[in-house]
């Protein structure tokens, strides 16, 4: 954990500089290229010592796949490889260390680097494999038409920005921002003739990596203080469990969830500040003609503690790595896409069982939540009080709804997860099968996603 903090707050200030004196007016491309890629690998190696062989074995394997494989299958035989070497070093970790997370615990970059890799192998396979009227509107823009240099693809996995914490971008926005066009790109979207610029304006992320940094501070002094005093093990001790009744353990539920997210917060959002602070990350301007630094965030925040709905919860957490489940494997699952995907995400995280009940329970969850707001959510529509009694509920069900499958995500076993389903008498399974079985919803099928997608794709063109 030392390392970890000593590592992205030294990537902060290498950030800041690469951005002042490497920037694109004053390096080249394969400078800025090469200087990443070092650092990088300088980084993996301080932290992680000799497990970080595992990083590179598994970056040049699949850059000889990339190479070697044909188009039409590039993407299978990355995602397989890929996914297949971070299976078995997660299973390493589950025989070797028996449950335990070193400090020395390299499955954090690898993950990311199989995101990177995976998504990478999607967008080449999708730029040159497939037509352009085969794909969505947001796979034609991301596609890429050639297969990336050696150190353009060293570059983009192992860069020092992202080679701790993420997050995973996507290629043609990273090299973009190596060779200068990343915020030109994101301005040329807006017309500022008619805001009275001469010239185009030159957006600063140091407002935004400050206020980041405020929020890490914040996350850190929470985490020290609110994390260790409430134990999510807490909620399956027996004397707990006989005193306690079972509204009062459901309340305590979500305090020991809430304590658990600063950790989160923090780390994410130091990652997010680092690549800000190096100039990547601008998504453009908002409604309001502010400067938008949020292209990689992992998190929002008010969106998390204000979600009324499961889908919303999950789309402002982890935003970052549920992008890279939506493009490589939701747009392109054949069938049933909400249960593969979630257990793809299941299967990236590790083998620990709390994993897999938590994202199974996450899809029974997941498909009651959207029966009920698409059978339910217009009766409350007709007047603000009803609209905002709905959203009161809808946010205190969603938090205990995400408490209640999250749980076994932290607690990691088999054992405790069960003691703890049991002691408040699986309601969540069972709620959300009776709400499956009284309000059927037909799963929307790959056919008609993907004539929605061309639908999309159409109507940009016609723009």
């Amino acid at each position: 954990q030392i390392n970890f903090v000593a590592c992205q707050l030294f990537a902060l200030l290498a950030a800041f500089w690469f951005r002042i004196y490497l920037s694109p007016s004053h390096a080249s491309s394969a400078v800025r290229h090469a200087f990443a890629t070092l650092f990088g690998i300088y980084f993996a190696v301080f932290c992680f010592g000799w497990y970080s062989i595992h990083l590179f074995v598994l970056v040049m394997m699949n850059y000889g796949i990339m190479n070697m494989a044909s188009i039409p299958n590039i993407h299978r035989y990355s995602f397989v490889v890929a996914m297949g070497y971070l299976t078995l070093c997660h299973i390493s970790r589950i025989y070797i260390f028996h449950y335990g997370i070193l400090t020395t615990d390299f499955s954090g970059p690898l993950m990311i680097i199989t995101q990177k890799i995976t998504t990478l192998a999607c967008q080449l396979h999708d730029g040159i494999g497939r037509q352009a009227e085969e794909l969505t509107a947001e796979q034609n823009r991301l596609a890429v038409k050639s297969r990336p240099s050696l150190l353009e693809y060293l570059s983009y996995l192992l860069n020092f920005m992202s080679i701790i914490a993420g997050p995973c971008s996507n290629y043609k926005d990273y090299i973009a921002f190596i060779e200068g066009r990343h915020v030109h790109m994101k301005l040329l979207e807006v017309n500022w003739k008619q805001k009275g610029y001469d010239r185009l304006p030159d957006p600063s992320p140091t407002g935004a990596v400050m206020y980041k940094l405020c929020i890490t501070l914040v996350s850190l002094i929470l985490f020290l203080t609110l994390t260790k005093n409430f134990p999510m093990a807490y909620i399956i001790d027996n004397e707990f469990l006989d005193k306690t009744p079972f509204l009062s353990r459901l309340g305590y539920l979500y305090v020991v969830t809430q304590a658990a997210k600063p950790k989160y917060y923090f780390a994410w959002t130091l990652a997010d500040a680092v690549n800000n602070a190096a100039g990547y990350g601008f998504s453009g301007v908002d409604e309001k003609g502010t400067f938008r630094w949020d292209l990689l965030s992992n998190l929002n925040i008010w969106n998390i503690e204000t979600a009324t709905s499961f889908k919303m919860y999950i789309e402002n957490w982890n935003i970052q790595t549920a992008a890279w489940l939506k493009r490589v494997c939701y747009d392109r699952a054949p069938w049933y896409p909400t249960a593969l995907t979630f257990i793809l995400s299941a299967l990236w995280h590790g083998i620990y069982p709390g994993y897999y009940f938590t994202f199974l329970t996450g899809i029974l969850i997941t498909l009651a939540a959207r029966a009920i707001r698409n059978n339910c959510r217009h009766y409350f529509l007709s007047s603000v009080p009803l609209k905002i009694a709905y959203d009161v509920i809808t946010w205190a069900v969603t938090q205990l709804a995400v408490c209640y499958t999250v749980a076994p995500f932290v607690m990691l076993a088999v054992e405790p997860t069960i003691k703890f389903y049991k002691s408040v008498y699986f309601h969540m399974h069972i709620l959300s099968i009776l709400v499956l079985l009284l309000l059927p919803v037909r799963p929307q099928t790959h056919s008609v996603r993907r004539a929605q997608n061309q639908a999309t794709l159409n109507s940009i063109k016609n723009k």
